[in-house]
């Protein structure tokens, strides 16, 4: 009576038979209409449905008890049948409650009703004779168990209504406002449709407990109801149950025991976890079957993956939320494997390959996703991991990018897993696969010479992080790889492994069935070669791979596996400059961790000092602020005040050491140094206490990097001890024991603090630095500080003061030096035993301080100084009035002094023609003379580095002498050539100079100079310092240069400018023994010009080159023939080709693209279309301007019968490859031609066509190799993993009508119809796609099987052919697949081959 009376809230007795009939027999697929009244009465009952389910579980209960007990007690179906109860009818109108509720616009009532009665409705399946009394239908079964996923919201990140008890007592309807017009009826609903979606918080609290008491419900079936003949419900559970692992967070720890009480469970996602492992239970059929289903669902769940019941998987975003259920699903997998241990274990190993199949390139999912392989492979026995290694070893060859790639992600995690005994296992040849020896070198080190530059760098980064790990196999062979010592066995080739043909992806699911992965090879390592390769990998194009090659040095340095050479540090230093801004920042990074695990190491130190203090001076701002904040940590943060009684930490040694290097060793990065004190000033870094902690050691044994810190900082100070400076000047010249540079900087701080002097002082200073200057016992770099710091004593407002006060002890110290320079070089005997340090210190003296008084400067003085590079002694003596004239060049002959003496002789005239421009006029002939016929190699070189400077003073007047000075730039000696190089790229810089005439040729010379130091130079002075100012510069220039280089002069405009005949001796590039230099050069400058400079080139060659030799204005002599010839030549160099019609940078050779998105597609399709219009622009630009002058040349060439011919056809031969077909068309002019460029066409091919052959040969001899190992024996017949890609297009598809009738014969003609580059802009713009981007195969797509749980890619032989094999082959790179699915694409050469046949 008590469940009677729990059914009345649903009026079963009201429903007329007609309507539970109608009901049935629409298999519960669609809501049939009920009477008005009873679905109002029945919207208010919803309630009543707790204690009708409370009350129907009390008599299933009480029933299976009665069971187990064999008691004859009457069952629940009898009671309903004796108390008129219709089963037929309860379901029907509980079905009405599901499809009601399952509908979207359902509010919060309809949708809680719905979850109740489909819990009523399993409940009542679980109750012994649901089936006999029909109770069971599948289809609303089904829609029952999928009720979970209708009524709860799918979006809630919409905004919800506030949760007010308002919006609770209407029952989910939203209020209307007032409509002033009909006509905004559709526009309503739609947003009313929306606003529906959204529900308060106490909504969702009321579904989620319906959602609980459903799922409950589900268990509770699972329990009793067996699933064994009904494969479909069991997937339809698996599939709710992976989707409500999503559902809530867990709190607390999860527990998997079935045998707990359901009711106590805390969270949704436990429960599932419950009912997935019932599902798998014996009583639901085929438990192997069973876990198959199970594993595949969490394998998308494992990936983080989204897959819904057909297509392919898309990424979830990462969130806590997310990991959080993946790391619940891999507890969850191995807790089923030690439950169900030799059942699932095969499985675990399917799971495992399928894992790594379907990962995708994405950073965060590999990792992820190797952590679950890592934990994973802890729950398979020794025998079933070392044959997953064993197919994790072929996995490492696949052509997928992707996959290779993860392969070294999961080896990384595998190495941080125990050594695993080989004791246990069945096959002793297992063996091999189990020690992290085979894990690093035939998995890991075996793809350092990947086809794709991403896995390259993951594999350096990798070897690195192996030195960190606590196995010690791992270091030691890390250790044996690199060492010269170390063992040489290794198990893979230094073959390229990856396609060069990479398949396209397939979007269609794997069947979740074993992988087989074939393919072996043998390598033998030598240790030298590793370190080469790792050294040349830090130079390779790609920033990726340079990186992590960085990573790997630095690791390799750090542990002790290479050595400590300069050779190995100075790379690290070296890509603090490199192009790249990502490997600056690494290499920055990379010197500062080797400075902090070695700083003892005084050759680390020098490069972390070469490699940090250059980057403060970086175009790129990030960079520069990475090497300041480094500056600041390891040199500024760590000066506190010194102590005698307490000893320095390692931080502060580190400061003092670097600062130290940077006054002695390295003395010449100090003005990037200056640099950043300057930026640090600004920034107000240099405080009082900083001051007073710096001073502290200005006495100690460091005081030397002490003073250098204190010379730069002592100006941006705002408070200075003078005091403690003063002393330290006094005990410095008491002692007069001081180090070079920490006089010159101790003098910097005296000069910097002078304004701060009182006069005492300051002329107790300047005695003492005018008796050391005349003395002259310091060195070159103590007197030049002597005199600025004297100078700067001596300066006060007052100019005129200030000018007395420097011709007064300059003035003096020139009448010292010219007293002595007299005395040697008028004295007849004074230059046989000259004091050639003396005379290089008095010179170096009279030079500094002339600059600071012009006026004491005597004629006499200046002869004096001549003298030193002449012998005119008879002059001297009657010079003392006015100075003569400038002597001819021809009396100028060698004297007696010194080298040494000559070439500071050189700097100390140079500075006198700085003060003196009539001395300019007179001396440039001497210096240019001494450039050309000088054999003294420091006198020459300081020749270029005076002339340079007074370019910058004197501009016009030594701009006649810039071709003496570029003719250093093929001088014998090294040191010459790059000076003249650095200087004139300056004065190019500040456009002091201008490229007139020869210089940019020489410039050229110099990109091919012999030494490479010299060249490399050239190429960053020319593209990173001069292109950037003038990037028409060597578009400008290319076609002079195919004359100049070859010496030809009979143009009338090119090749014109003046040179002297020693000049194009030394700078020529003629004939064929220059010819490599030549096209090096040619190479170069294409390589960096744009498609619009490369468009217009080929114009100019046409009008400027064929054309002059065309129209006879050139002889076709010996001459004119090398030109023609190695016109055409460049012409067919694959650097003239548009880079828009060449392969997009973003896609590496035989590399697939990964993942590709709508993003990628874009710009897939404009580049076919801009490079579609491009090819049409230069076939319509060489049909108009290039093949009449070929028809022209062609003829010519005939009747001169010169060898050009065949340079000709070799040019035709490469270009008319892209219009094979159109060769009639475009040589209508000359059938003769046309028919010999078919022939020459056809040849070509004939010989690819032997070269694929016998490729092909060796390739089949490889196969059969492999075919024939034991170990391929037993593969199944083997699926074609990938799905072939399109044939390329190399023919052009034949136009229906000719682009032009009439070829232009006269030269006016051409040059009328020449195309400019933005011709190529605007037709890209206005061009329409038109037609697909890629081609599709014949027939319709793959179907997708679900019968098992499982989608399923079949084989892509022919239907019928051969049984589906349960065995999927995935084939390594190297190897060809079986029978390629064959393409819906011709090209026209093979239609047009058919239509013959």
């Amino acid at each position: 009576m008590e469940l009677t009376f729990a059914l009345r809230f649903l009026k079963l007795h009201e429903f007329p038979q007609a309507w539970v009939n109608a009901v049935w027999n629409a298999e519960f697929t669609e809501m049939i209409p009920m009477e008005e009244n009873l679905e109002e009465e029945l919207s208010v009952c919803v309630e009543d449905f707790r204690s009708l389910y409370t009350c129907l579980l009390t008599f299933s209960r009480e029933q299976q008890q009665s069971l187990s007990q064999d008691d004859n007690s009457q069952s629940i179906w009898t009671q309903l049948r004796d108390n008129g109860v219709s089963v037929q009818s309860l379901v029907a109108v509980l079905s009405s409650f599901v499809l009601t509720g399952k509908a979207k616009s359902a509010n919060v009532q309809q949708r809680v009703g719905c979850l109740h009665a489909a819990s009523l409705y399993l409940l009542l399946l679980g109750i012994p004779g649901s089936i006999s009394n029909k109770v069971f239908h599948e289809i609303f079964l089904d829609a029952c168990l999928s009720a979970i996923t209708h009524c709860w919201p799918q979006d809630l990140g919409k905004k919800r209504k506030k949760d007010t008890v308002k919006c609770s007592q209407a029952e989910g309807k939203r209020s209307k406002p007032p409509r002033k017009e009909t006509q905004e009826m559709e526009v309503d609903e739609e947003e009313e449709e929306e606003v529906e979606l959204n529900f308060s918080n106490q909504d969702l609290n009321r579904i989620r407990g319906a959602v609980v008491l459903l799922v409950q419900s589900i268990l509770r079936l699972l329990q009793t109801f067996s699933l064994k003949e009904k494969p479909q419900i069991a997937c339809t559970c698996i599939q709710i149950f992976t989707k409500l692992l999503y559902f809530e967070p867990v709190i607390g720890e999860l527990h998997f025991d079935i045998g707990q009480d359901i009711t106590k469970l805390q969270s949704i996602p436990e429960m599932a976890f419950i009912g997935l492992q019932l599902n798998c239970s014996s009583k639901h059929g085929d438990q192997k079957e069973s876990l198959r289903r199970l594993f595949h669902r969490l394998l998308y769940v494992i990936l983080m993956m989204n897959k819904g019941d057909r297509g392919r998987p898309t990424l979830l975003v990462l969130s806590h939320a997310v990991l959080a259920t993946r790391d619940q699903a891999i507890q969850f997998v191995c807790h089923v494997v030690n439950e169900l241990k030799e059942l699932a274990r095969p499985l675990l190993k399917v799971l495992l390959q399928h894992i790594c199949l379907q990962m995708v390139e994405k950073c965060e999912y590999r990792t992820h996703g190797a952590q679950a392989v890592g934990i994973l492979t802890f729950e398979m026995s020794n025998t079933d991991y070392a044959d997953f290694i064993k197919w994790l070893y072929n996995f490492s060859r696949h052509s997928k990018m992707v996959s290779r790639l993860f392969s070294v992600d999961v080896v990384m995690v595998l190495l941080r897993q125990p050594e695993r005994s080989p004791e246990e296992l069945d096959d002793p040849r297992m063996t091999c696969y189990l020690p992290h020896q085979f894990l690093i070198q035939s998995l890991l080190f075996a793809r350092r010479n990947d086809n794709s530059p991403t896995v390259q760098s993951h594999v350096f980064t990798c070897l690195a992080q192996c030195l960190e790990l606590s196995s010690l196999n791992a270091t030691c062979t890390v250790q044996n790889l690199f060492s010269a010592t170390g063992a040489q066995t290794v198990l893979e080739g230094e073959s390229t492994e990856g396609s060069s043909n990479p398949p396209q992806k397939t979007y269609q699911s794997l069947p979740f069935r074993t992988v087989e992965v074939g393919g072996t090879d043998s390598l033998v390592c030598d240790a030298r070669e590793n370190i080469g390769l790792l050294l040349r990998r830090v130079q390779d194009s790609k920033s990726n791979v340079r990186k992590s090659a960085l990573q790997a040095l630095v690791g390799f340095l750090k542990h002790g596996v290479i050595p400590m050479t300069w050779e190995n540090l100075s790379v690290l230093s070296e890509r603090c400059r490199d192009p790249a801004v990502s490997v600056k920042k690494k290499a920055l990074q990379c010197v500062g961790e080797m400075l902090n695990a070695k700083s003892d190491y005084n050759l680390i130190l020098k490069a972390w000092l070469q490699g940090v203090l250059p980057a403060v001076v970086d175009s790129e701002s990030s960079v520069q602020e990475k090497a300041l904040e480094a500056l600041d940590n390891v040199l500024l943060s760590q000066v506190k005040v010194y102590s005698p009684s307490r000893h320095l930490d390692t931080c502060q040694k580190l400061t003092w050491n670097l600062l130290n290097l940077l006054c002695n060793e390295c003395h010449d990065l100090g003005h990037y140094f200056s640099r950043a004190i300057t930026i640090w000033t600004k920034q107000n870094k240099f405080t009082t206490t900083f001051i007073t902690n710096l001073i502290s050691h200005t006495e100690t044994d460091h005081s030397s990097g002490a003073w250098l810190l204190l010379s730069k900082v002592v100006a941006a100070s705002p408070n200075i001890p003078y005091g403690k400076i003063l002393d330290a000047w006094d005990n410095m010249v008491s002692s007069k024991d001081g180090s070079v540079t920490t006089c010159c900087h101790m003098m910097c701080v005296i000069g910097e603090i002078s304004t701060h002097l009182n006069e005492d002082t300051k002329d107790r200073i300047v005695d003492d630095l005018t008796r050391w200057l005349k003395s002259f016992t310091m060195s070159l770099e103590v007197i030049s500080a002597a005199i600025d710091t004297l100078c700067r004593l001596g300066s006060s407002e007052d100019v005129k003061q200030t000018q007395a006060f420097l011709n007064h002890h300059c003035g003096e110290l020139i009448s010292i030096c010219e007293t002595y320079l007299a005395g040697v070089i008028l004295n007849e005997n004074g230059t046989q035993n000259i004091n050639e340090e003396l005379m290089v210190k008095h010179l170096h003296t009279f030079g500094c301080a002339s600059l600071n008084c012009p006026t004491r400067v005597t004629k006499r003085m200046v002869l004096l100084v001549e003298s030193i590079l002449t012998t005119h002694l008879d002059k001297l003596p009657d010079c003392q009035g006015e100075l003569p004239a400038s002597l001819p060049v021809s009396q100028f002959k060698e004297n007696a002094m010194p080298s040494i003496v000559r070439a500071h002789g050189v700097i100390t005239l140079g500075k006198l023609c700085l003060q003196h421009e009539e001395l300019v006029q007179k001396y440039l002939p001497v210096f240019a003379r001494e450039l050309e016929i000088g054999t003294e190699v420091a006198v020459r070189n300081n020749v270029v580095v005076i002339m340079c400077d007074l370019c910058v003073r004197y501009t016009n007047v030594v701009d006649h002498y810039i071709p003496n000075i570029s003719a250093c730039l093929r001088d014998n000696e090294t040191i010459i050539r790059e000076q003249t190089l650095i200087m004139l790229t300056n004065l190019l810089q500040e456009e002091f100079v201008k490229w007139k005439g020869s210089l940019f040729f020489r410039f050229m010379v110099a990109l091919v100079d012999p030494v490479p130091a010299i060249a490399s130079l050239c190429e960053y002075c020319l593209l990173h310092l001069l292109l950037r100012k003038n990037p028409e510069m060597f578009s400008q220039h290319f076609i002079e240069c195919i004359y100049h280089f070859n010496s030809y002069s009979a143009h009338k405009s090119y090749n014109k400018f003046p040179q002297t005949e020693s000049e194009k001796v030394r700078f020529s590039l003629k004939g064929p023994q220059h010819r490599e230099k030549r096209f090096r050069i040619y190479r170069f400058l294409l390589e960096h010009f744009t498609d619009a400079q490369r468009f217009n080139i080929s114009n100019r060659i046409n009008q400027n080159v064929l054309a002059c030799f065309a129209d006879e204005e050139l002889p076709l002599d010996a001459g004119g023939a090398d030109i023609l010839s190695e016109t055409f030549n460049i012409l067919t160099l694959k650097e003239m080709k548009l880079k828009a019609m060449s392969q997009p940078d973003g896609i590496a050779a035989g590399e697939e693209q990964e993942e590709a998105n709508m993003a990628t597609m874009t710009k897939v399709v404009l580049q076919a279309a801009q490079n579609k219009v491009a090819s049409q622009v230069k076939k319509r630009a060489f049909i108009e301007n290039t093949v009449p002058l070929i028809i022209n040349l062609k003829h010519l060439l005939e009747q001169k019968k010169s060898p050009v011919l065949k340079d000709l056809t070799a040019y035709l031969r490469v270009t008319m490859q892209d219009y094979r077909d159109e060769v009639k068309e475009f040589f209508a002019g000359d059938d003769q031609l046309a028919a010999e460029v078919e022939f020459i066409l056809k040849e070509a091919e004939k010989e690819r066509d032997m070269e694929k052959q016998m490729d092909n040969c060796n390739l089949m001899e490889k196969q059969a190799s492999v075919h024939s190992s034991p170990a391929r024996s037993g593969v199944a017949h083997s699926f074609n993993f990938a799905t072939p890609q399109p044939l390329n297009q190399n023919h052009r598809r034949a136009q229906s009508e000719r682009l032009i009738r009439i070829l232009p014969r006269t030269k006016s003609d051409r040059q009328s119809k020449s195309l400019t580059w933005e011709e190529i802009h605007t037709s890209v713009i206005s061009l329409g796609v038109t037609n697909r981007a890629f081609s599709t195969p014949n027939g319709d797509g793959k179907n997708l099987s679900f019968e098992d749980g499982v989608s399923a890619i079949y084989s892509d032989k022919t239907a019928g052919s051969h049984e589906e094999s349960s065995i999927l082959q995935v084939r390594s790179g190297e190897e060809q697949p079986a029978r390629p699915r064959q393409w819906n694409v011709k090209s026209p050469l093979r239609q047009q081959k058919e239509a013959c046949v």
